[in-house]
């Protein structure tokens, strides 16, 4: 094997993880992408000797770290509320997903929540909570003191604190809620739609400007309940299927058999506290191609 195809190969070994870094970091799948493409490059060029795992860790968090300043200026122009790109996770694109915690900072809300967080306060909660690392390897990912890590994820630890979903419903139970959701959505039955909302549900919805979206969050019942009516009247050219989005069940949304967008449910018990809907057709892409 020649040296050139060896290292190609421990690359490859290493892709799906540094995505799912990336991912984490960036909320875009696209962007993440381009991120472990720039680090593979990166690797042909270099000579190191050290474990490829760490070096490449190191090499990708830093991109995003570079992204992630320019990525907020781009986002205060955004048109609506902004939204990650939803990815489909069934197929373990995005692994770690073992524990509780680690779906739940795959989530589009968790997701969200992280744009609260300083580029180095997120790195560092990700870095921590969803593969591991610890203060010590954290701390030469970011070449900064392994106390000023600590302090680092203990800031980040605060932000999401105060905002952290109260309940997370067993996978099972999460997938029924979503089916009885979509039943009640496509039938336009408003007295199931109003046992499942919760009375200061919130709803999103991210067009980016390029696809029909409301362009501010819609709160309350009687608002959000008016939405999902006028999707039934659609009936005839929607389709609704379920799937699992971000570690989380969600329904992806088909118009006149093109795939328009997606949403995905929070739930508090058996009640939805939030919707969150993609339809920026550039955020669809990523999702397209896993489709196909």
């Amino acid at each position: 094997m020649g040296v050139v195809q060896e290292r190609l190969e421990r690359f490859e070994a290493n892709r799906r993880r540094l995505f799912g870094v990336a991912y984490r970091l960036l909320g875009e799948a696209s962007e993440a992408e381009d991120v472990v493409q720039d680090a593979y490059l990166r690797w042909e060029r270099s000579d190191t000797a050290v474990s490829p795992e760490a070096w490449l860790t190191k090499v990708v968090t830093n991109l995003c770290l570079d992204r992630l300043t320019s990525a907020r200026a781009r986002r205060e122009r955004y048109v609506g509320p902004w939204l990650p790109e939803p990815v489909v996770t069934g197929g373990g694109a995005l692994d770690p997903l073992e524990t509780v915690e680690q779906r739940e900072l795959l989530s589009l809300g968790m997701l969200v929540l992280l744009e609260r967080l300083t580029p180095p306060e997120r790195a560092v909660f990700v870095l921590r909570e969803a593969f591991g690392h610890s203060h010590r390897e954290i701390a030469e990912i970011l070449e900064v003191s392994e106390p000023h890590a600590r302090q680092l994820y203990r800031r980040a630890q605060q932000h999401v604190a105060t905002a952290r979903r109260r309940f997370t419903a067993a996978p099972g139970r999460h997938r029924q809620l979503v089916e009885r959701f979509l039943e009640a959505t496509m039938g336009g039955d408003v007295p199931a739609l109003e046992r499942m909302l919760a009375e200061d549900v919130v709803a999103w919805a991210d067009g980016g400007g390029k696809a029909p979206a409301v362009r501010r969050p819609l709160v309350g019942r009687d608002e959000v309940l008016r939405y999902l009516l006028a999707l039934s009247a659609y009936a005839g050219r929607i389709r609704l299927l379920p799937e699992v989005v971000n570690g989380e069940p969600a329904l992806v949304l088909y118009l006149d058999d093109q795939l328009s967008g997606v949403t995905v449910p929070e739930f508090d018990g058996d009640r939805i506290v939030a919707l969150r809907t993609v339809t920026n057709p550039d955020k669809l892409v990523f999702l397209a191609k896993q489709k196909r």
